[in-house]
């Protein structure tokens, strides 16, 4: 692990010193384990948002052919030249 040093308001020094004794961890456990939540929250956030944008595309393009859904195969390996 790396050491690094940061600085934190008075308010937030308590919380952490309180969920560390509540949780029998130390202070720097709860800093990984918050920047690890943090971390991940982020990346959901981003994944609703490519489903969102997913969802808004779904049905606004038209293929002209009537059957596409019920024979995706068949035009897939045509398309492959299978």
């Amino acid at each position: 692990m790396i050491r690094t040093q940061i600085q934190l308001p008075e308010e937030q020094l308590a919380l952490l010193k309180e969920m560390a004794t509540a949780n029998n961890k130390s202070m720097a456990e709860i800093i990984r384990q918050s920047i690890d939540f943090f971390a991940k929250s982020k990346s959901l956030d981003a994944d609703v948002q490519s489903r969102k944008r997913a969802i808004a595309a779904a049905g606004r393009f038209r293929s002209g052919i009537n059957n596409l859904s019920a024979s995706h195969d068949d035009y897939l390996a045509e398309a492959f030249g299978k």
